[in-house]
């Protein structure tokens, strides 16, 4: 049973209250807008397409549904696909899941679900999962929304999934029917031809074109509709690349894949065969090929012979018993065997594809089999206008409803009967429409019989004979039987008749149904098909071998179709049925609106109310013992809140002491049967009150159990707060008279000494000898220190050892004052350049110590600043300008384009307030960088001399970013522009030592990662290597 309690509406619509079209579709909107899009009908699931991504789907939700039974969770069509899988696993019941809906409700979503859920829990294995991924990748070959062949206007696909005794896939089966031919050469307006074309043009490369003779505009080819060859949100280009991935995952060569695409573009050809008018000698109108290119092109491209193709085009051949006649073909009646050819080309190719994809993937083994069949159809259609397509989709939707409705009378029955309670038999409401149906007299049967009769046949003769038949039938009318009872209605006309079917009214229009119904091509056609060498279209017509020639008359449309409608209700009455039923929300496929009346048009369409009613006729609600019992054994005392008694017992105590009327129940073998909802609804009140009551009383001893356990645990900590307390204080007392005794003591003590001291020793003697001793003994410190001092080179660290300890700290500050000495000593013999390069040094030593690998070589090495002989060349003087003073650096750098990691040689120039780079080979100023502009450098810790200026984000300077160098003396560079920085800036220059950095530039930034070579330390080349667009790879060798 469905969780009750806090449920978005009714999940299951049988037990709605009150039960009439208006409720149900508040019930499902308001479910829909809270993204509850699935509800039961008993064991039927209505699912509400959202046009969205919702997150109630994935391997997550597959086990959750795997473990649950159908209505121990919220409604779900994993719920039923896990029902159908265990009865046929478990229970070796074939299955069948009837998917219906109309364009858009999201049928081919619904059937990739189901299937999706049996494939992830049957079973593993390497040949399973192949079975798994062929069965899987059908869908998108013939599915309509995505990709492939499958039309927009497909009513019907059922395919057979079949399963060894361990519930594994074998194999399948897959069924069409009905494929809409009329669409290949005519569309109405706003809708697209099949979505092969549209895919063939926009996703082949130039080359496939070329090989079929195609062009990429869709506009260049009559059978397509120009206005509509690109539609939001679908990608041709990426569909047909997933239609050729899963041609290929089926079993399709490369080979069949060419020959599908080459037959494809013979139809897109064929439109663009052009007709005109000639004439005979006799005068008799013919016709005859206005431009013979695309003619050629298809002669060439499909090995036939063009001159024999324009023949049948253009005449026909009747064939008797006893002789031959050529008739030539108007320009009418050739561009009917032009289209009618195209129709059959692309009808036979699509029939050939459902063949070879069933040869792909039909069971080889002879083992029993288990089936379970996906029946993925039209639902019920009433357009504007209504042709034979509608017709004969209506038709089967009858059928598919009397088979509903007749199963579940007898799904019904039969539980009852097995639960042994009282039987109720009712009347369905469900009229079978004979005139649809009747073999000899139906509709059907007379359209047949309209096309086979000799004489003029036209569809105003076929109205005219249903008029005369069907006359006085209650479920037709025409204009002549309304103008017979004297009613005027302006929306039937003159060429239409009107059909009360179970979901309405439908009123068709007769136009082209003897066409349509006929489906004729020429034997004259079918036989030059044959004669082609093009492998598979020859095979699309074999009965265009002389061999095999017949003169027996094909079957037509509508017999085709009631023949398959009848194979495929045997074979629905043969397995256990489960219904999906898909609805539109709006005709905007947006997801969020739902408009009431086209909903509602659905309801009736899919019969939803007449669904409920079945269910209802009998007891709404039924469920087994044991978990009713557990759900409301809390309403009565006898059975709370224990019971030990039997599921059935404790059932009944719970109903009686509820005073339930005995009418509203029934019980079974295993279950109870409840009749009317509002009696379920009682229950779950009576519960809801129940578990507000029983949760006070939790609440209530709870809270006075959390209360006691507070006291309880108050009490404890107070003992223990008290003696802690009471110890402390008494370990402070202890403590304070121990402290005072020691200190009574000790003056004790000190006043006994020095009584003892004052009687036998003179007063300040003692202090007297101390102090002679303490001046000799330094008097002799110093004299020797005198003697022996070190010598006065700064770098000499010797120093005498102190005699005494007591003079070590003495000792220490005069080796100190002598160390000091000797550096002003030093100092004042240096000259003011000396001065400076040990500052320099200084510096260097404060950046770089212990960071720099190469920075122990530069110490001893005095810094120079002008590696390129600045003072000699006069051109390279006016860069500095005149009052720029000294230059403090000229060398020439490394500059590393960011490009492609090559190095160009560049001029340095490091002067109090600018950095200078320019050309080697040119005397003007390239790029001019203000020291108040470098916002840091980055240096590695390896022997390189790779560095990068950071310029400033508000830097006014006229460059593109930061700027990567390699210099043959950085320490010595970096530490002169560290204290130019400094003393022009009053900052500190920021020295980062990393191998990672980034380097940004006006439209973004790079990423520089330095690294040792495999070489180690040589002669420190630099090998820089741009890794994608935003990373370089330095390598030291």
């Amino acid at each position: 049973m469905p969780d009750l309690e806090g449920p978005v509406g009714v999940q299951d619509l049988v037990l709605l209250e009150p039960l009439d079209e208006e409720s149900l579709l508040k019930n499902l909107q308001l479910r829909y807008e809270n993204k509850e899009i699935y509800t039961y009908i008993g064991n039927v699931v209505v699912s509400v397409n959202p046009y969205q991504q919702l997150p109630i789907y994935g391997p997550e939700f597959i086990a959750k549904y795997q473990d649950y039974t159908f209505y121990e969770l919220n409604p779900h069509i994993y719920a039923l696909a896990n029902v159908a899988y265990q009865s046929l696993k478990n229970r070796d019941q074939d299955q069948c899941i009837l998917i219906t809906g109309e364009s858009g409700a999201g049928k081919t979503e619904a059937s990739k679900l189901v299937m999706s859920y049996v494939a992830a829990v049957c079973g593993k294995g390497e040949q399973v999962n192949s079975v798994k991924e062929q069965l899987l990748q059908s869908n998108p070959v013939l599915e309509g929304e995505h990709c492939g062949l499958y039309p927009l206007h497909f009513p019907g696909k059922y395919m057979d999934i079949e399963f060894d005794f361990r519930g594994s896939p074998l194999g399948g089966v897959i069924t069409n029917y009905l494929l809409e031919k009329s669409r290949v050469v005519k569309q109405l307006k706003g809708e697209r031809n099949f979505h092969i074309f549209y895919q063939l043009l926009t996703g082949a490369d130039a080359q496939l074109l070329k090989a079929l003779k195609l062009e990429k505009d869709a506009s260049g080819y009559t059978y397509l509709n120009g206005e509509v060859s690109r539609v939001d949100g679908i990608d041709d280009a990426s569909n047909f690349r997933a239609m050729q991935s899963a041609m290929t995952v089926i079993g399709f060569s490369d080979d069949e894949i060419q020959q599908v695409l080459e037959v494809t573009a013979l139809v897109l050809k064929l439109g663009n065969v052009e007709l005109m008018d000639e004439f005979q000698a006799n005068g008799i109108p013919a016709s005859g090929i206005r431009d013979e290119k695309t003619v050629r092109e298809i002669g060439e491209m499909m090995g036939l012979n063009s001159e024999e193709l324009e023949r049948a085009l253009c005449s026909r051949t009747m064939e008797t018993a006893k002789e031959k006649v050529v008739t030539v073909l108007n320009v009418t009646q050739a561009q009917y065997a032009r289209d009618a050819l195209a129709k059959n080309v692309y009808s036979r190719l699509f029939n050939w594809i459902v063949n070879r994809i069933n040869e792909s993937i039909k069971v080889c083994t002879g083992e029993k089999r288990k089936v379970m069949g996906v029946l993925d159809i039209y639902g019920f259609e009433i357009l504007e206008d209504n042709s034979f397509e509608q017709f004969v989709i209506n038709y089967c939707n009858e059928k598919l409803q009397q088979v509903f409705i007749e199963l579940t009378l007898k799904e019904e029955q039969e539980e009852y009967k097995k639960e042994g309670a009282a039987v109720i038999m009712w009347m369905s409401g469900y009229t079978d429409h004979v005139l649809l149906a009747q073999n000899q007299r139906g509709i059907l049967a007379m359209l047949d019989e309209e096309c086979l009769r000799p004489g003029v046949v036209s569809d105003s003769t076929f109205l005219a004979k249903l008029n005369n038949l069907f006359s006085k039938h209650s479920h037709y009318e025409s204009k002549v039987t309304q103008n017979a009872k004297h009613q005027y209605d302006h929306t039937m006309g003159l060429s239409c008749f009107r059909i009360s079917h179970y979901a309405g009214k439908v009123t068709y229009n007769v136009a082209s149904f003897i066409d349509k119904n006929n489906d004729l091509l020429f034997r004259d056609l079918s036989q030059t098909m044959w004669k082609a060498r093009h492998p598979l279209l020859r095979s699309l017509f074999p009965e265009g071998n002389p061999k095999e020639a017949s003169l027996k008359r094909p079957p037509t449309a509508g017999t085709q179709f009631k023949n398959s409608v009848s194979v495929l209700m045997k074979n629905l009455y043969s397995k256990n049925p489960n219904y999906i039923r898909c609805i539109k929300p709006n005709d905007n496929k947006q997801r969020g609106q739902f408009s009431s009346e086209l909903v509602a048009i659905q309801v009736r369409y899919l019969g939803l109310l007449e669904n409920v009613r079945v269910r209802r006729a009998g007891y709404a609600f039924r469920q087994v013992y044991k978990p009713f019992l557990e759900r409301y054994r809390l309403l009565s005392r006898n059975t709370w809140p224990h019971w030990n008694g039997g599921d059935r017992e404790g059932v009944e105590k719970v109903l009686e002491s509820l005073n339930v009327s005995s009418e509203e129940l029934a019980y079974g073998k295993t279950k109870i049967f409840i009749k009317s909802p509002k009696t379920l609804f009682h229950l779950e009140e009576q519960r809801r009150l129940r578990l507000h009551q029983l949760a006070t009383l939790i609440q209530k001893i709870y809270r006075g159990w959390r209360c006691c356990t507070y006291y309880q645990q108050m009490r404890k900590s107070q003992i223990l707060i008290s003696a802690w307390f009471r110890g402390n204080k008494q370990l402070k007392h202890y403590r304070k008279i121990k402290s005072s005794t020691l200190i009574i003591q000790a003056f004790v003590r000190g006043w006994k000494a020095r009584k003892n001291y004052r009687k036998y020793f003179r007063s300040g003697a003692a202090l007297t000898m101390t102090n002679f001793i303490y001046k000799s003994m330094v008097q002799k410190f110093l004299l020797n220190l005198k003697n022996n001092l070190p010598s006065s080179k700064v770098l000499d660290n010797a120093w005498p050892a102190s005699p005494y300890r007591y003079f070590n700290t003495a000792n220490q500050e005069l080796k100190e004052l002598f160390h000091q000495w000797k550096c002003k000593k030093f100092r004042d013999q240096l000259s003011p350049r000396q001065v400076q390069m040990l500052r320099d040094k200084l510096c260097a030593s404060e950046l770089f110590k212990g960071k720099k690998a190469s920075y122990p070589q530069s110490v001893p090495v005095p810094f120079h600043g002008d590696y390129i002989g600045l003072q000699g060349n006069s051109k390279l003087q006016k860069l500095k300008g005149r009052e720029e003073g000294p230059v403090l650096v000229a060398e020439t750098v490394k500059k590393v384009n960011r490009g492609n990691g090559k190095m160009s040689s560049r001029i340095f120039l490091l002067t109090k307030g600018h950095v200078i780079l320019t050309d080697a080979k040119k005397s003007q100023a390239q790029t001019v960088i203000g020291l108040e502009n470098i916002a840091g450098v980055s240096v590695t810790s390896l022997q390189d001399g790779l560095f990068t200026l950071h310029l400033s984000e508000m830097s006014s300077v006229d460059s593109k970013g930061d700027i990567l160098m390699v210099s043959d003396h950085v320490v010595e560079l970096l530490t002169k522009m560290y204290q130019a920085v400094l003393d022009a800036t009053q900052r500190q220059l920021s020295v980062t030592v990393t191998e990672k950095f980034s380097v940004r530039f006006k439209d973004g930034s790079m990423a520089v990662k330095v690294i040792q070579g495999p070489e180690g330390k040589g002669n420190h080349k630099l090998i820089c290597k741009k890794k994608g667009s935003h990373s370089m790879e330095v390598t030291v060798r």
